[in-house]
């Protein structure tokens, strides 16, 4: 496996400084965040998207996968159909930014779910955004890696597991995030249940009695049957970290990364 940092926890670090940070740390790999008005922007055009590419790849550094949103970034569970194609149009010109970097994973944070509609409709209305997307992932490369998040949505690896097989490609598939199904179930569940729709991998650990994110190796994970079960299912890809810190912070959590991959 290939250890991470994404930038959704580095406070806006300019990209010269987290592949500095990555190098001193030692991370094979960093997740990056296109947003607009930044240096890793979701306008930029193709050639100064290649020229993003080269700079990490002169850094030694691999991109492991993006997240790309324009500041409305809408949300696919929403029942305004105006909403939705907010969050289409984001994840569309992700796609595209991701295949002109030749990267292979997009993260999909698909949005909150609200009181109002029922949940079928809701995922039914996901599920046919997905299908519609598919043919442009395939076309770039890109795997969409739909995240279990705090949404009050896709809530057992069962639901997750049946949403991606409802969508029926191989090009969306889950991100999967290690604590976020911790206060109500267990990681080593979901990767056995996911298999092979694994697409990307997200670090975090949880502490059950306090009810809240903790630094890795601090928390109630039990890495030791997370490494076995992704073992098991053969996932060799990514692990990227999503915890908080300062830089020494980001530099210890890269050891903490190594000595669980190792378990």
């Amino acid at each position: 496996m290939k250890i991470g940092v994404t930038q959704i926890i580095l406070g806006g670090m300019s990209l010269d400084d987290t592949l500095s940070l990555c190098q001193d740390a030692g991370y094979d790999a960093v997740e990056l965040t296109f947003g607009e008005d930044q240096d890793t922007d979701i306008n930029m055009n193709d050639d100064e998207l290649k020229g993003i590419a080269s700079k990490c790849a002169d850094a030694g550094i691999e991109i492991s996968s993006i997240t790309a949103g324009y500041k409305d970034r809408g949300s696919l569970l929403s029942l305004d159909a105006q909403t939705r194609q907010s969050g289409v149009r984001s994840l569309a010109r992700g796609l595209e930014v991701a295949g002109a970097l030749g990267v292979g994973g997009i993260l999909l944070h698909p949005g909150q779910l609200s009181v109002e509609g029922t949940y079928q409709e809701v995922w039914e209305n996901l599920v046919g955004h997905l299908k519609d997307l598919a043919p442009s992932a395939e076309s770039h490369k890109v795997a969409i890696g739909l995240e279990n998040v705090w949404n009050k949505f896709l809530l057992s690896p069962k639901e997750m597991r049946d949403i991606v097989d409802e969508v029926g490609s191989d090009w969306v598939g889950t991100y999967l995030d290690t604590a976020n199904m911790m206060a109500y179930g267990y990681p080593e569940h979901w990767i056995r249940e996911l298999g092979s729709r694994i697409k990307r991998v997200h670090f975090k650990d949880f502490s059950r009695g306090s009810h809240q994110f903790t630094n890795l190796l601090d928390g109630d994970t039990d890495w030791a049957a997370v490494m076995e079960a992704f073992r098991a299912v053969g996932y060799d890809g990514y692990v990227i970290h999503e915890v908080g810190g300062d830089r020494d912070a980001q530099i210890d959590l890269a050891e903490r990364m190594r000595k669980i991959v190792a378990m």
